[in-house]
Protein backbone atom coordinates (compact mmCIF):
# COMPACT_ATOMS: atom_id res chain seq x y z
CA UNK A 1 0.00 0.00 0.00
CA UNK A 2 1.46 3.37 -1.03
CA UNK A 3 1.76 6.37 1.25
CA UNK A 4 -0.87 8.14 -0.87
CA UNK A 5 -3.41 5.41 -0.11
CA UNK A 6 -2.53 5.54 3.58
CA UNK A 7 -3.00 9.30 3.53
CA UNK A 8 -6.43 8.87 1.89
CA UNK A 9 -7.33 6.35 4.59
CA UNK A 10 -6.28 8.86 7.24
CA UNK A 11 -8.52 11.48 5.62
CA UNK A 12 -11.42 9.01 5.68
CA UNK A 13 -10.96 8.30 9.39
CA UNK A 14 -10.48 12.00 10.14
CA UNK A 15 -13.84 12.88 8.57
CA UNK A 16 -15.53 9.98 10.39
CA UNK A 17 -13.99 11.28 13.63
CA UNK A 18 -15.46 14.74 13.03
CA UNK A 19 -18.87 13.15 12.36
CA UNK A 20 -18.60 11.18 15.61
CA UNK A 21 -17.76 14.35 17.56
CA UNK A 22 -20.69 16.17 15.97
CA UNK A 23 -22.92 13.23 16.89
CA UNK A 24 -21.68 13.37 20.48
CA UNK A 25 -22.36 17.12 20.68
CA UNK A 26 -25.85 16.83 19.18
CA UNK A 27 -26.72 13.92 21.47
CA UNK A 28 -25.88 16.15 24.42
CA UNK A 29 -27.79 19.29 23.35
CA UNK A 30 -30.77 18.10 21.28
CA UNK A 31 -33.64 16.86 23.52
CA UNK A 32 -35.01 14.57 20.79
CA UNK A 33 -31.74 12.66 20.53
CA UNK A 34 -31.39 12.53 24.32
CA UNK A 35 -34.85 11.05 24.78
CA UNK A 36 -34.19 8.37 22.16
CA UNK A 37 -30.68 7.62 23.51
CA UNK A 38 -29.41 7.56 19.93
CA UNK A 39 -25.71 6.65 19.72
CA UNK A 40 -23.35 9.37 18.48
CA UNK A 41 -22.26 7.03 15.68
CA UNK A 42 -25.80 6.87 14.29
CA UNK A 43 -26.30 10.65 14.53
CA UNK A 44 -22.88 11.36 13.02
CA UNK A 45 -23.41 8.85 10.22
CA UNK A 46 -26.65 10.51 9.18
CA UNK A 47 -24.99 13.93 9.27
CA UNK A 48 -22.41 12.61 6.80
CA UNK A 49 -25.12 11.05 4.63
CA UNK A 50 -27.45 14.06 4.62
CA UNK A 51 -24.66 16.57 4.04
CA UNK A 52 -22.78 14.58 1.38
CA UNK A 53 -23.12 14.01 -2.37
CA UNK A 54 -25.18 10.80 -2.05
CA UNK A 55 -28.30 12.74 -1.09
CA UNK A 56 -27.57 15.88 -3.10
CA UNK A 57 -26.49 14.17 -6.36
CA UNK A 58 -23.05 15.69 -6.49
CA UNK A 59 -23.90 18.70 -4.32
CA UNK A 60 -23.46 19.17 -0.58
CA UNK A 61 -20.07 18.52 0.94
CA UNK A 62 -17.95 17.19 -1.96
CA UNK A 63 -16.68 14.00 -0.34
CA UNK A 64 -14.58 12.23 -3.01
CA UNK A 65 -16.05 9.01 -4.43
CA UNK A 66 -12.97 7.16 -3.18
CA UNK A 67 -13.79 8.16 0.40
CA UNK A 68 -17.39 6.99 0.09
CA UNK A 69 -16.21 3.69 -1.42
CA UNK A 70 -13.78 3.29 1.47
CA UNK A 71 -16.53 4.04 4.00
CA UNK A 72 -18.76 1.42 2.34
CA UNK A 73 -15.98 -1.17 2.64
CA UNK A 74 -14.89 -0.26 6.19
CA UNK A 75 -17.78 -1.94 8.09
CA UNK A 76 -16.93 -5.31 6.55
CA UNK A 77 -13.32 -4.94 7.71
CA UNK A 78 -13.85 -3.35 11.12
CA UNK A 79 -16.49 -5.91 12.07
CA UNK A 80 -13.84 -8.68 11.99
CA UNK A 81 -12.02 -7.56 15.18
CA UNK A 82 -15.41 -6.82 16.77
CA UNK A 83 -16.57 -10.40 16.20
CA UNK A 84 -13.14 -11.81 17.05
CA UNK A 85 -13.22 -10.10 20.45
CA UNK A 86 -16.38 -11.95 21.55
CA UNK A 87 -14.74 -15.19 22.79
CA UNK A 88 -11.74 -13.42 24.35
CA UNK A 89 -11.93 -13.55 28.14
CA UNK A 90 -14.83 -16.00 28.22
CA UNK A 91 -14.77 -18.31 31.24
CA UNK A 92 -16.99 -21.29 31.73
CA UNK A 93 -17.89 -23.17 34.85
CA UNK A 94 -17.28 -20.29 37.28
CA UNK A 95 -18.39 -20.67 40.85
CA UNK A 96 -22.04 -19.97 41.36
CA UNK A 97 -22.79 -19.26 37.70
CA UNK A 98 -24.24 -22.74 37.15
CA UNK A 99 -26.37 -22.95 40.28
CA UNK A 100 -29.99 -24.04 39.67
CA UNK A 101 -32.10 -20.93 39.42
CA UNK A 102 -29.40 -18.76 37.85
CA UNK A 103 -28.68 -21.37 35.17
CA UNK A 104 -32.40 -21.67 34.44
CA UNK A 105 -32.77 -17.92 34.01
CA UNK A 106 -29.68 -17.65 31.80
CA UNK A 107 -30.93 -20.47 29.60
CA UNK A 108 -34.39 -18.93 29.44
CA UNK A 109 -32.98 -15.52 28.49
CA UNK A 110 -30.99 -17.24 25.74
CA UNK A 111 -34.13 -19.06 24.57
CA UNK A 112 -36.26 -15.91 24.48
CA UNK A 113 -33.60 -13.99 22.54
CA UNK A 114 -33.32 -16.81 19.98
CA UNK A 115 -37.11 -17.12 19.74
CA UNK A 116 -37.45 -13.41 18.93
CA UNK A 117 -34.65 -13.63 16.32
CA UNK A 118 -36.34 -16.61 14.64
CA UNK A 119 -39.70 -14.84 14.68
CA UNK A 120 -38.14 -11.78 13.03
CA UNK A 121 -36.69 -14.03 10.33
CA UNK A 122 -40.17 -15.45 9.72
CA UNK A 123 -41.52 -11.91 9.38
CA UNK A 124 -38.80 -11.07 6.83
CA UNK A 125 -39.48 -14.26 4.87
CA UNK A 126 -43.23 -13.66 4.92
CA UNK A 127 -43.00 -10.06 3.74
CA UNK A 128 -40.59 -11.02 0.95
CA UNK A 129 -42.92 -13.80 -0.22
CA UNK A 130 -45.93 -11.48 -0.10
CA UNK A 131 -44.26 -8.87 -2.31
CA UNK A 132 -42.84 -11.53 -4.64
CA UNK A 133 -46.41 -12.68 -5.29
CA UNK A 134 -48.20 -9.31 -5.34
CA UNK A 135 -45.45 -7.17 -6.91
CA UNK A 136 -43.10 -9.47 -8.88
CA UNK A 137 -41.84 -6.47 -10.86
CA UNK A 138 -39.98 -5.36 -7.72
CA UNK A 139 -37.63 -8.32 -8.35
CA UNK A 140 -36.45 -8.73 -4.76
CA UNK A 141 -33.04 -10.40 -4.50
CA UNK A 142 -32.89 -13.89 -2.97
CA UNK A 143 -31.92 -13.13 0.66
CA UNK A 144 -34.06 -9.98 0.95
CA UNK A 145 -35.85 -9.99 4.30
CA UNK A 146 -32.92 -11.57 6.12
CA UNK A 147 -31.71 -8.02 6.82
CA UNK A 148 -34.65 -7.48 9.19
CA UNK A 149 -33.46 -9.86 11.89
CA UNK A 150 -29.83 -8.88 11.34
CA UNK A 151 -30.61 -5.17 11.64
CA UNK A 152 -33.07 -5.52 14.52
CA UNK A 153 -31.23 -8.13 16.58
CA UNK A 154 -27.72 -7.40 15.36
CA UNK A 155 -27.68 -3.63 15.03
CA UNK A 156 -25.77 -1.38 12.66
CA UNK A 157 -22.52 -3.27 13.15
CA UNK A 158 -24.04 -6.38 11.59
CA UNK A 159 -24.48 -4.46 8.34
CA UNK A 160 -20.74 -4.86 7.92
CA UNK A 161 -21.06 -8.60 8.47
CA UNK A 162 -23.74 -8.84 5.79
CA UNK A 163 -21.82 -6.66 3.35
CA UNK A 164 -18.58 -8.56 3.91
CA UNK A 165 -20.22 -11.97 3.56
CA UNK A 166 -22.18 -11.11 0.42
CA UNK A 167 -19.14 -9.43 -1.12
CA UNK A 168 -17.10 -12.56 -0.40
CA UNK A 169 -19.73 -14.58 -2.27
CA UNK A 170 -19.43 -12.18 -5.25
CA UNK A 171 -23.07 -11.16 -4.92
CA UNK A 172 -23.62 -7.92 -6.89
CA UNK A 173 -26.12 -6.54 -4.40
CA UNK A 174 -23.82 -6.68 -1.36
CA UNK A 175 -23.75 -2.91 -0.93
CA UNK A 176 -27.54 -2.63 -1.21
CA UNK A 177 -28.00 -5.45 1.31
CA UNK A 178 -25.57 -3.70 3.65
CA UNK A 179 -27.60 -0.51 3.25
CA UNK A 180 -30.92 -2.32 3.83
CA UNK A 181 -29.49 -3.85 7.02
CA UNK A 182 -28.36 -0.40 8.13
CA UNK A 183 -31.85 0.94 7.39
CA UNK A 184 -33.63 -1.78 9.40
CA UNK A 185 -31.11 -1.28 12.21
CA UNK A 186 -31.91 2.44 12.28
CA UNK A 187 -35.64 1.80 12.32
CA UNK A 188 -35.03 -0.80 15.00
CA UNK A 189 -32.95 1.27 17.40
CA UNK A 190 -35.19 4.37 17.09
CA UNK A 191 -38.47 2.47 17.28
CA UNK A 192 -37.20 0.14 19.99
CA UNK A 193 -36.15 3.04 22.22
CA UNK A 194 -39.47 4.83 21.67
CA UNK A 195 -41.52 1.69 22.40
CA UNK A 196 -39.29 0.82 25.38
CA UNK A 197 -39.44 4.28 26.98
CA UNK A 198 -43.22 4.46 26.50
CA UNK A 199 -43.58 0.99 28.04
CA UNK A 200 -41.33 1.95 30.98
CA UNK A 201 -43.30 5.14 31.62
CA UNK A 202 -46.61 3.25 31.60
CA UNK A 203 -45.25 0.41 33.77
CA UNK A 204 -43.76 2.87 36.28
CA UNK A 205 -47.09 4.67 36.65
CA UNK A 206 -48.91 1.37 37.12
CA UNK A 207 -46.41 0.05 39.66
CA UNK A 208 -45.23 -2.81 37.44
CA UNK A 209 -41.51 -2.01 37.82
CA UNK A 210 -39.42 -3.51 40.63
CA UNK A 211 -37.31 -0.39 41.37
CA UNK A 212 -38.28 2.56 39.15
CA UNK A 213 -41.17 4.38 40.80
CA UNK A 214 -41.69 7.29 38.44
CA UNK A 215 -40.57 8.19 34.91
CA UNK A 216 -38.63 11.20 36.23
CA UNK A 217 -36.10 8.83 37.82
CA UNK A 218 -34.27 8.54 34.46
CA UNK A 219 -30.90 10.30 34.96
CA UNK A 220 -30.27 13.39 32.80
CA UNK A 221 -26.60 12.52 32.23
CA UNK A 222 -27.62 9.17 30.76
CA UNK A 223 -29.65 10.99 28.15
CA UNK A 224 -26.86 13.46 27.35
CA UNK A 225 -24.40 10.64 26.85
CA UNK A 226 -21.55 12.01 28.97
CA UNK A 227 -20.68 12.44 32.65
CA UNK A 228 -19.04 15.67 33.82
CA UNK A 229 -18.81 14.70 37.50
CA UNK A 230 -15.35 13.14 37.82
CA UNK A 231 -16.37 11.26 40.95
CA UNK A 232 -19.05 9.41 38.99
CA UNK A 233 -16.91 8.71 35.91
CA UNK A 234 -16.16 5.00 35.62
CA UNK A 235 -12.88 3.33 34.76
CA UNK A 236 -12.26 2.11 31.21
CA UNK A 237 -10.88 -1.17 32.56
CA UNK A 238 -8.08 -2.84 34.49
CA UNK A 239 -4.47 -2.26 33.49
CA UNK A 240 -3.26 -5.85 33.22
CA UNK A 241 0.20 -4.93 31.90
CA UNK A 242 2.84 -2.36 32.83
CA UNK A 243 3.19 0.52 30.39
CA UNK A 244 6.96 0.20 30.62
CA UNK A 245 6.50 -3.05 28.69
CA UNK A 246 3.31 -2.62 26.66
CA UNK A 247 0.17 -0.56 27.10
CA UNK A 248 -2.75 -2.67 28.30
CA UNK A 249 -5.00 -1.55 25.44
CA UNK A 250 -2.21 -2.30 22.95
CA UNK A 251 -1.81 -5.75 24.49
CA UNK A 252 -5.51 -6.58 24.07
CA UNK A 253 -5.61 -5.09 20.57
CA UNK A 254 -2.53 -7.09 19.57
CA UNK A 255 -4.18 -10.36 20.64
CA UNK A 256 -7.36 -9.53 18.73
CA UNK A 257 -5.57 -8.42 15.55
CA UNK A 258 -3.19 -11.38 15.69
CA UNK A 259 -6.23 -13.68 15.84
CA UNK A 260 -7.74 -11.84 12.88
CA UNK A 261 -4.49 -12.26 10.94
CA UNK A 262 -4.46 -16.01 11.59
CA UNK A 263 -8.09 -16.17 10.46
CA UNK A 264 -7.25 -14.43 7.17
CA UNK A 265 -4.34 -16.83 6.58
CA UNK A 266 -6.56 -19.88 7.16
CA UNK A 267 -9.36 -18.49 4.97
CA UNK A 268 -7.00 -17.65 2.10
CA UNK A 269 -5.34 -21.07 2.34
CA UNK A 270 -8.75 -22.75 2.15
CA UNK A 271 -9.71 -20.69 -0.92
CA UNK A 272 -6.37 -21.09 -2.71
CA UNK A 273 -6.37 -24.87 -2.21
CA UNK A 274 -10.00 -25.22 -3.28
CA UNK A 275 -11.08 -27.01 -0.11
CA UNK A 276 -14.82 -27.76 -0.58
CA UNK A 277 -17.12 -25.74 1.67
CA UNK A 278 -14.39 -23.91 3.58
CA UNK A 279 -13.94 -21.32 0.84
CA UNK A 280 -17.51 -20.13 1.40
CA UNK A 281 -17.07 -19.49 5.12
CA UNK A 282 -16.86 -15.73 5.85
CA UNK A 283 -13.78 -14.21 7.46
CA UNK A 284 -15.52 -13.27 10.70
CA UNK A 285 -16.55 -16.92 11.18
CA UNK A 286 -12.90 -17.94 10.91
CA UNK A 287 -11.92 -15.15 13.30
CA UNK A 288 -14.38 -16.17 16.01
CA UNK A 289 -13.26 -19.81 15.79
CA UNK A 290 -9.59 -18.82 15.95
CA UNK A 291 -10.25 -16.61 18.98
CA UNK A 292 -12.03 -19.44 20.77
CA UNK A 293 -8.83 -21.46 20.40
CA UNK A 294 -6.66 -18.49 21.43
CA UNK A 295 -8.83 -17.80 24.48
CA UNK A 296 -8.78 -21.48 25.46
CA UNK A 297 -4.98 -21.47 25.26
CA UNK A 298 -4.73 -18.29 27.33
CA UNK A 299 -7.01 -19.69 30.02
CA UNK A 300 -5.27 -23.08 29.93
CA UNK A 301 -1.78 -21.69 30.59
CA UNK A 302 -3.06 -19.58 33.46
CA UNK A 303 -2.88 -16.15 31.84
CA UNK A 304 -6.62 -15.47 31.90
CA UNK A 305 -6.10 -12.72 34.48
CA UNK A 306 -4.32 -10.66 31.82
CA UNK A 307 -7.55 -10.32 29.83
CA UNK A 308 -9.89 -7.57 30.95
CA UNK A 309 -13.40 -7.70 29.50
CA UNK A 310 -13.90 -3.94 29.83
CA UNK A 311 -10.74 -3.20 27.87
CA UNK A 312 -11.71 -5.74 25.23
CA UNK A 313 -15.16 -4.18 24.98
CA UNK A 314 -13.66 -0.70 24.57
CA UNK A 315 -11.65 -1.90 21.56
CA UNK A 316 -14.73 -3.53 20.04
CA UNK A 317 -16.67 -0.34 20.79
CA UNK A 318 -14.15 1.83 18.92
CA UNK A 319 -14.34 -0.40 15.85
CA UNK A 320 -18.15 -0.49 16.04
CA UNK A 321 -18.48 3.30 16.33
CA UNK A 322 -16.40 3.90 13.21
CA UNK A 323 -18.05 1.01 11.34
CA UNK A 324 -21.56 2.30 12.08
CA UNK A 325 -20.71 5.88 11.13
CA UNK A 326 -19.09 4.72 7.88
CA UNK A 327 -21.98 2.39 6.99
CA UNK A 328 -24.62 5.09 7.42
CA UNK A 329 -22.60 7.85 5.74
CA UNK A 330 -22.12 5.65 2.65
CA UNK A 331 -25.63 4.19 2.48
CA UNK A 332 -26.84 3.84 -1.16
CA UNK A 333 -30.10 5.66 -0.48
CA UNK A 334 -31.47 5.67 -4.02
CA UNK A 335 -31.02 1.93 -4.41
CA UNK A 336 -32.61 1.29 -1.01
CA UNK A 337 -35.62 3.49 -1.80
CA UNK A 338 -36.60 0.93 -4.42
CA UNK A 339 -37.36 -1.44 -1.54
CA UNK A 340 -38.73 1.08 0.94
CA UNK A 341 -42.30 -0.27 0.91
CA UNK A 342 -41.45 -3.87 1.92
CA UNK A 343 -38.88 -2.49 4.39
CA UNK A 344 -41.51 -0.36 6.16
CA UNK A 345 -44.06 -3.20 6.16
CA UNK A 346 -41.70 -5.73 7.71
CA UNK A 347 -40.36 -3.19 10.22
CA UNK A 348 -43.86 -2.36 11.49
CA UNK A 349 -44.78 -6.04 11.81
CA UNK A 350 -41.43 -6.70 13.53
CA UNK A 351 -42.12 -3.98 16.13
CA UNK A 352 -45.36 -5.71 17.10
CA UNK A 353 -43.97 -9.26 17.06
CA UNK A 354 -40.82 -8.34 19.00
CA UNK A 355 -42.68 -6.44 21.72
CA UNK A 356 -45.36 -9.10 22.14
CA UNK A 357 -42.91 -12.02 22.23
CA UNK A 358 -40.51 -10.29 24.63
CA UNK A 359 -43.36 -9.33 26.95
CA UNK A 360 -45.41 -12.52 26.84
CA UNK A 361 -42.49 -14.96 27.14
CA UNK A 362 -40.93 -13.07 30.04
CA UNK A 363 -44.17 -12.84 32.00
CA UNK A 364 -44.94 -16.51 31.26
CA UNK A 365 -41.60 -18.16 32.02
CA UNK A 366 -39.88 -15.96 34.63
CA UNK A 367 -40.91 -15.68 38.25
CA UNK A 368 -39.16 -12.38 39.02
CA UNK A 369 -38.29 -9.07 37.32
CA UNK A 370 -40.44 -9.99 34.33
CA UNK A 371 -40.86 -6.43 33.09
CA UNK A 372 -37.17 -5.56 33.43
CA UNK A 373 -36.20 -8.73 31.55
CA UNK A 374 -38.66 -7.95 28.76
CA UNK A 375 -37.21 -4.45 28.34
CA UNK A 376 -33.64 -5.80 28.11
CA UNK A 377 -34.76 -8.26 25.43
CA UNK A 378 -36.83 -5.64 23.59
CA UNK A 379 -33.84 -3.28 23.45
CA UNK A 380 -31.45 -5.98 22.27
CA UNK A 381 -33.82 -7.36 19.65
CA UNK A 382 -34.51 -3.93 18.13
CA UNK A 383 -31.01 -2.49 18.48
CA UNK A 384 -27.90 -3.90 20.11
CA UNK A 385 -26.82 -5.24 23.48
CA UNK A 386 -26.14 -1.68 24.69
CA UNK A 387 -29.70 -0.65 23.77
CA UNK A 388 -31.06 -3.45 25.94
CA UNK A 389 -28.59 -2.46 28.63
CA UNK A 390 -29.81 1.15 28.41
CA UNK A 391 -33.47 0.21 28.81
CA UNK A 392 -32.52 -2.07 31.70
CA UNK A 393 -30.52 0.72 33.34
CA UNK A 394 -33.52 3.05 33.12
CA UNK A 395 -35.54 0.44 35.03
CA UNK A 396 -32.66 -0.60 37.32
CA UNK A 397 -30.17 2.33 37.54
CA UNK A 398 -27.67 0.59 39.86
CA UNK A 399 -28.21 -2.94 38.51
CA UNK A 400 -29.47 -4.15 41.88
CA UNK A 401 -31.69 -6.76 40.23
CA UNK A 402 -30.35 -10.16 39.05
CA UNK A 403 -31.36 -9.39 35.45
CA UNK A 404 -27.98 -8.05 34.24
CA UNK A 405 -26.05 -11.28 34.86
CA UNK A 406 -28.70 -13.53 33.29
CA UNK A 407 -29.10 -11.17 30.35
CA UNK A 408 -25.36 -10.70 29.70
CA UNK A 409 -24.49 -14.40 29.72
CA UNK A 410 -27.59 -15.35 27.73
CA UNK A 411 -26.77 -12.71 25.13
CA UNK A 412 -23.17 -13.99 24.82
CA UNK A 413 -24.45 -17.45 23.91
CA UNK A 414 -27.00 -15.94 21.51
CA UNK A 415 -24.45 -13.79 19.68
CA UNK A 416 -22.10 -16.73 19.15
CA UNK A 417 -24.90 -18.98 17.89
CA UNK A 418 -26.20 -16.27 15.55
CA UNK A 419 -22.77 -15.92 13.96
CA UNK A 420 -22.65 -19.70 13.47
CA UNK A 421 -26.12 -19.81 11.93
CA UNK A 422 -25.71 -16.77 9.66
CA UNK A 423 -23.83 -18.47 6.76
CA UNK A 424 -26.13 -21.50 7.01
CA UNK A 425 -29.21 -19.29 6.78
CA UNK A 426 -27.87 -17.22 3.88
CA UNK A 427 -26.87 -20.31 1.90
CA UNK A 428 -30.36 -21.74 2.40
CA UNK A 429 -31.89 -18.47 1.21
CA UNK A 430 -29.70 -18.54 -1.90
CA UNK A 431 -30.26 -22.18 -2.80
CA UNK A 432 -33.79 -23.04 -1.70
CA UNK A 433 -37.24 -21.53 -1.95
CA UNK A 434 -39.72 -20.15 0.52
CA UNK A 435 -40.97 -23.51 1.84
CA UNK A 436 -37.68 -25.02 3.11
CA UNK A 437 -36.62 -21.73 4.68
CA UNK A 438 -39.99 -21.33 6.35
CA UNK A 439 -39.62 -24.83 7.82
CA UNK A 440 -36.04 -24.08 8.91
CA UNK A 441 -36.92 -20.87 10.77
CA UNK A 442 -40.04 -22.44 12.28
CA UNK A 443 -37.81 -25.24 13.55
CA UNK A 444 -35.46 -22.70 15.15
CA UNK A 445 -38.41 -20.99 16.81
CA UNK A 446 -39.71 -24.33 18.09
CA UNK A 447 -36.23 -25.29 19.34
CA UNK A 448 -35.98 -21.97 21.19
CA UNK A 449 -39.32 -22.60 22.88
CA UNK A 450 -38.16 -26.08 23.91
CA UNK A 451 -35.04 -24.53 25.45
CA UNK A 452 -37.17 -22.11 27.48
CA UNK A 453 -39.51 -24.87 28.66
CA UNK A 454 -36.60 -27.22 29.35
CA UNK A 455 -34.83 -24.63 31.49
CA UNK A 456 -37.95 -23.92 33.51
CA UNK A 457 -38.90 -27.56 33.88
CA UNK A 458 -35.51 -29.03 34.78
CA UNK A 459 -33.68 -26.31 36.71
CA UNK A 460 -36.61 -24.63 38.42
CA UNK A 461 -38.52 -27.76 39.43
CA UNK A 462 -36.19 -28.89 42.26
CA UNK A 463 -36.48 -25.44 43.85
CA UNK A 464 -40.28 -25.53 43.78
CA UNK A 465 -40.33 -29.08 45.25
CA UNK A 466 -38.05 -27.96 48.04
CA UNK A 467 -40.28 -24.98 48.75
CA UNK A 468 -43.33 -27.26 49.01
CA UNK A 469 -41.41 -29.54 51.37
Amino acid sequence: MSSALLTELMYCFSVLSVLLLLGTYLRGVVPFFRKLFLPASVIGGFIGLLAGPIIWSGGGIPFPKEWISTWAALPGILIVPVVASVPLGMKFGGAGSSAGRTSANILKMFGVLMAVCAAQMLVGLGVRQFFMVTQPEMNLYAPFGFELSQGFSGGHGTAGVIGSFYKGLDLPYWEIAQGVTTTTATFGIVGGMIIGIIAINIAARRGKTAILKKPGDIPLDMGKGFQRNQELQKSLGRETTYNSSIDSITFHLAIILAGCGIAYIIMNAAKNNGIPGLGQIPIWAYSILVMFVVNFAIQKIGLGSLIDNKTKSRIAGICSDYAITAAIASMPVRAIMRYITPIIVMVIIAYIVTYLLATLLCWKFFDNCQFERSMAILGTCTGVFLTGLMLLKICDPDYDLPVLNDYSVGFSFTSVLNFVLLPITVNMLLKYGFGPNLAYQTGLLAASMIVIIFAGGIFAKPASVKERG
